[in-house]
């Protein structure tokens, strides 16, 4: 069980450093060539959880700014500490 919860973590970190990434690389996605390509990488593989989180977060008016990401990284920590609390109780 410790195995899982371990799995658990390290995986949704990954997703959060990933999203993380996501956001920086948007900052400077149109300076350069090595931005847009490390920004698209990212977009890849976090957009199955950002799109989502997207559809919710335009729901309000947020004018310029996209909360979905930020959105999506405090879902990733919530799942993980709900699924972690859960596997404690069973083990």
């Amino acid at each position: 069980m410790q195995v899982l919860i371990l799995a658990i973590n390290g995986f949704s970190q990954i997703i959060m450093m990933l999203l993380v990434g996501r956001a920086i690389c948007s900052w400077f996605a149109r300076s350069g060539a090595l931005a847009y390509k490390a920004f698209r990488f990212f977009s890849m593989l976090t957009e199955p959880i950002v799109a989502p989180c997207r559809r919710i977060t335009s729901k309000f008016s947020t004018g310029m700014f996209d909360f979905s990401v930020l959105l999506a990284f405090f879902l990733v920590m919530i799942v993980r500490d709900l699924l972690i609390r859960a596997l404690s109780y069973i083990a």
